[in-house]
């Protein structure tokens, strides 16, 4: 837990900068319903690792990668909610400041995709309105249990203007573009952001927590997505 990992593959995402300067620092959140593989996905992610016996998350967890982006280093501070009813309240508070979130469902589990619409409503209840939100289906590899066609979830996606891909923790196919995608496009709403902040004191204002075209994205709340595009289903 809480460690920076090394040896991503491609040049967008190298790794290695433990001793470099962080230029920002993402909060993500996974959420979802009970074991739907929240965890794994963060686990696979982050450490490239799968476990067979893992138990469910309590309360809240976080874990943290950097990787580079446009060679800008971004720590993604990645926190894992408890998916069980009775922790809600409790990991609500923590959507506060999140700038991304994997929202995740069980392809062989209709009830865990049924039940995504209401993340949504409270993700967008909870946390900035310029969230940008991934939608993964996993446990792709269980291509015989699959109880949620991928049209199903896809027309979801483009309803709400989330992006979406399936992906499978355990085989780890796609976990690791999931989440470059969602950080890709949260670092563009951030530039986008710092871009204007830069344009507009260049045009006369003046305000000092914009000193350097820098904003702290943590705790940013009127940070804006132009457009959403939709990211398409991934065959595992």
């Amino acid at each position: 837990m809480n460690e920076e990992m090394n040896g991503v593959e491609g040049d967008n995402h190298e790794e290695g900068h433990v001793h470099e300067k962080i230029d920002y620092v993402f909060k993500v959140v996974v959420i979802g319903d009970s074991a739907v593989g929240k965890t794994q996905i963060l686990s696979r992610f982050t450490k490239n690792e799968f476990c067979f016996d893992s138990k469910s998350t309590i309360g809240v967890e976080f874990q943290t990668r950097t990787i580079t982006i446009n060679s800008k280093v971004i720590k993604a501070q990645i926190w894992d909610t408890a998916g069980q009813e009775r922790y809600r309240a409790v990991t609500s508070a923590y959507y506060r400041g999140a700038l991304g979130a994997m929202l995740v469902y069980d392809i062989t589990k209709r009830q865990s995709f049924d039940h995504v619409a209401r993340w949504v409503e409270e993700l967008r209840a909870h946390a900035d309105n310029s969230i940008v939100i991934m939608l993964i289906g996993n446990k792709a590899d269980l291509v015989d249990l699959r109880a949620v066609p991928t049209e199903d979830a896809v027309e979801f996606a483009e309803d709400q203007g989330l992006f979406f891909s399936e992906a499978s923790a355990l085989s780890g196919d796609n976990v690791d573009t999931a989440f470059f995608r969602l950080l890709e496009e949260t670092f563009s709403v951030v530039s986008k952001k710092t871009l204007e902040c830069g344009n507009w004191k260049a045009n006369g204002g003046n305000d000092a927590t914009l000193k350097g075209a820098k904003i702290d994205v943590i705790s940013a709340s009127d940070l804006e997505i132009s457009e959403m595009k939709k990211l398409s289903a991934c065959s595992c």
